[in-house]
This record gives C-alpha cells, sequence and structure tokens, in this order.
C-alpha cells in the first residue's frame, strides 16, 4: 500500500486506509476509552456529570439525550447524537468513521454501530491496515436490542428495525425491516 505525507489521523478523517496503532491515534484512542470507562463507572443519579462528560467525549450530544452505560467507542468525536434520543445499556459506537445518530432514535440494548471496514486482501490486513465508512441513523428510528449496523449504512427516518437483525445496506424510510441480512417486510403508515 502506498502511504503519502499526510499523518494516519489525517488520513482516518478523510475516509482513506490508515493503521491504527499510530501513536496518534492509539492516544486519541486512549483518551476515549478512558472517559468511557469513568462514564461507566458514575453514579446512575448524577445526570449533570455524566451529562457533561458525554459532551465533553462526543462530538454532540443534543438535549434530552440519555446513554446508559455501559457504552463504548473508538473515538467519540466522530459520534453525533442528535435531541432526545435514548440508547439502552451496551451500545458500542467503532466511529472510526462518523456515526450521526439523528432526533428522537431510541436504541435498544446492545446495539453495535460498525464503522470499521478491513481488507480482504491477506497482505494489507496482516500490515494492520484499516479503514472506514460512515454511518447515519435518521430521526424517530427505533432500533430493537442486539441490532448491527455494518459500515456505510443509512436508515431512513421513521424506520423500525427488529431485534437482532444485522444491517448491510441502507434502509428507506418509513419501513419495518428484520433478519441478518436486514430485509424489508413492510410499510410504515403514517
Amino acid at each position: 500500500m502506498t502511504v503519502d505525507a499526510r499523518t494516519m489521523r489525517e488520513r482516518m478523517l478523510a475516509g482513506d486506509p490508515y493503521l491504527a496503532d499510530d501513536p496518534e491515534l492509539a492516544r486519541e484512542n486512549a483518551r476515549a476509552q478512558s472517559l468511557a470507562q469513568h462514564y461507566n463507572a458514575m453514579d446512575p443519579t448524577d445526570a449533570a456529570g455524566r451529562r457533561a462528560l458525554l459532551e465533553d467525549l462526543l462530538a454532540a450530544f443534543g438535549p434530552g439525550s440519555e446513554i446508559r452505560p455501559p457504552f463504548h467507542c473508538d473515538y467519540g468525536y466522530r459520534t453525533t447524537v442528535g435531541a432526545r434520543t435514548f440508547a439502552n445499556w451496551g451500545l458500542i459506537s467503532l466511529d472510526v468513521a462518523p456515526v450521526t445518530i439523528g432526533d428522537d432514535v431510541q436504541i435498544g440494548p446492545n446495539v453495535q454501530l460498525l464503522t470499521a471496514t478491513h481488507p480482504i486482501e491477506p497482505g494489507p490486513r496482516r500490515d494492520k491496515w484499516e479503514g472506514s465508512k460512515p454511518i447515519v441513523i435518521e430521526d424517530n428510528v427505533w432500533l430493537g436490542g442486539g441490532v448491527i449496523v455494518c459500515p456505510g449504512v443509512t436508515i431512513g427516518a421513521d424506520t423500525v428495525v427488529g431485534a437482532g437483525s444485522v444491517i448491510t445496506r441502507d434502509l428507506p424510510a418509513g419501513v419495518v425491516a428484520v433478519g441478518n441480512p436486514a430485509r424489508v417486510v413492510r410499510q410504515i403508515s403514517q
């Protein structure tokens, strides 16, 4: 793989292949892990302290939103959470690419938002190259427990995804989708 003059962080932010064990990225990841560990250990009655920590960790954390611990992310500053969004226990946001979560989103327990990609070819994979594709969850989406959202997926507004589903491609607005891979089973009437 050809490496240009950009830093690995610049490559990651641009969505280009990068080495995750780069020292600068490792420092940023360690910061996110430390903040997440602190958040996960906080007193659940300290709403103001928990909000302040998430506002420090994440790119944005909308008013009236809640993420129940434990919460885990790679960098934090690549995850945006809209207003009045609720994430139940065990949310994982592997945010090497942007993860955008809209307003009024409901996220069940143990949901995984996975932006990281890895080469199929053995050489670059052995050399620890990685990539990523962003995830967008539009307004008023409901992700059931255990849903896995794969890299590069957009889920349209008002869509419901059944528990345990694996979303490998975009879902349109206003549908119910279930399964592995998730498929649309019906439209939602307004």
